[in-house]
């Protein structure tokens, strides 16, 4: 089995595997009509995601070094007498280059709205009150306090939750928090309970600390409150990870009867509770997890996905049975302290009630961009458990998966492998698609568009599809 030597260097991976490719190509440890490892195989042998090995198949068929057939897999289509040079991707902005770059649509972030003004404005009266001091400085492991008071307000105001400052602990993002609850709280080895596909940056933190992530199977409501019981038992895990409001990457909600179902089955089997809420700010305002069992429960919210991305910016609520000051320490051990600066500019924010009008922005572009999903798509994608959302769900088979996404990234739209957030065997299968990553709608719709045609039309097109 063909195992490449890849290089070092700044490139991407899937274009140093591309260069391997063509190099053994040329150097015939490729010969003509060699039948390439699929890409699973190869992906686990390299330790990379599927979804890279995905993209540098579906470059190099594009450059005419392989040709893919469904059910046959990929084959090597002649021998070169020199290795093709990677072509530099480029903005869709009609600048000229070799090589047109995919719409990228993997990252789940808010969709854009103009922030620039408000961001001056803030800075230009931090600046004139000389409150910018400490954006240069060291500043306590748990936050500023007036960030911390403001975080409280925004929580109260956004979340219907009544939060004490003093819980807070200011995180530098969501991931920040996520990894500084599994690196504080667990133990080397640990299971932690999680749906049985969960958030990507939950997997790769549960990997970094040497942590076990057990998925438990869902319904149309999220994780089952059974599965959850059967599995603490089984397990002895002391934590369950949990999305319960436009989980990611199904866009499922719990409703409250579920929620009040696992706060109870959590109180009975002694478990702590990680809730991220990341996407509450889209739903229709649902009681929290943390409101069942605040004397359990780790509520974690963030800034990135209904405000602003580059903030970096979270607030993870600790209740009193948990000690604060392990997670201090983990917060010291992890990054010394958060930044200042956009956490400053936060402040302001609240203070002024720009906040509220960024926020209703952001979703106002949000549900035009759900709408649109809708009228492309149809039925393609799953209804969701709000009335629109940053990212949307299409259920397909496994294998279906895998051959969209190699298509769509030969069509011009890259989206997120379908394997990035599977935890268990019995997840649900299908491909996610982040609606806020595109710099306008019209990118968007030309994206969409291409989506529909490739899953409508592609998956009985036997001359196309790598396995």
């Amino acid at each position: 089995m063909w195992q490449p030597e890849l290089e070092s260097g700044r490139q991407p991976l899937y274009e140093r595997l591309v260069v391997a490719m063509a190099r053994d190509i040329r150097t015939g440890e490729l010969p003509p009509g060699s039948r390439l490892p699929p890409q699973r195989d190869l992906a686990f042998r390299l330790g990379v995601s599927v979804g890279s090995v995905t993209r540098a198949y579906a470059e190099a068929e594009r450059r005419g070094l392989l040709s893919a057939h469904v059910g046959r897999g990929s084959f090597v289509r002649g021998r070169l007498s020199s290795a093709p040079d990677i072509p530099t991707p480029v903005r869709h902005d009609g600048a000229e280059s070799a090589l047109q770059a995919p719409i990228d649509l993997r990252r789940n972030t808010p969709p854009p709205v103009p922030l620039m003004d408000d961001l001056r404005t803030a800075l230009a009266t931090l600046m004139a009150r000389d409150a910018l001091e400490p954006a240069v400085h060291y500043i306590p492991g748990a936050g500023l306090p007036q960030v911390r008071a403001a975080g409280a307000r925004w929580l109260a105001a956004q979340y219907g939750l009544d939060v004490d400052p003093d819980a807070l602990i200011q995180c530098n993002g969501g991931q920040h928090g996520i990894a500084l609850v599994f690196s504080s709280l667990c133990a080397p080895g640990s299971t932690i309970l999680c749906e049985s596909s969960t958030f990507y940056g939950a997997r790769a933190a549960a990997e970094h600390f040497g942590l076990t992530l057990h998925g438990l199977p869902m319904d149309e409501e999220g994780i089952l409150p059974e599965a959850v019981a059967r599995a603490a038992v089984e397990t002895g895990s002391r934590l369950l990870f949990t999305l319960p409001t436009l989980h990611n990457p199904t866009t499922r909600t719990m409703s409250d009867r579920r929620r009040q179902a696992i706060a109870d089955v959590a109180r009975a089997q002694d478990l702590l509770i990680l809730e991220d809420d990341a996407y509450y700010a889209y739903s229709g305002r649902p009681r929290q997890i943390a409101s069942y069992a605040p004397e359990r429960t780790l509520y974690l919210a963030s800034l990135s996905k209904g405000v602003c991305a580059g903030f970096r910016l979270a607030f993870l609520t600790v209740p009193p049975t948990v000690p604060h000051e392990r997670l201090l320490r983990g917060v010291r051990a992890l990054g010394y302290c958060p930044p200042a600066l956009g956490a400053l500019v936060f402040n302001e924010w609240v203070a002024d009630g720009r906040i509220d009008a960024i926020a209703q922005s952001v979703q106002s572009e949000a549900a035009a961009r759900w709408a649109l999903a809708r009228a492309t798509l149809g039925d393609l994608i799953a209804p969701c458990g709000a009335d629109h959302s940053p990212h949307a769900w299409m259920p397909m088979g496994a294998l279906d998966a895998e051959r969209v996404t190699g298509r769509l990234l030969r069509a011009g739209v890259e989206i997120t492998p379908p394997d990035a957030s599977v935890v268990s065997g019995d997840a649900d299968t299908g491909l996610r698609v982040c609606l806020g990553a595109t710099h306008s709608r019209s990118e968007l719709s030309r994206a969409l568009t291409i989506i529909a045609d490739v899953v409508r039309g592609g998956l009985s097109d036997s001359r196309d599809g790598i396995l």
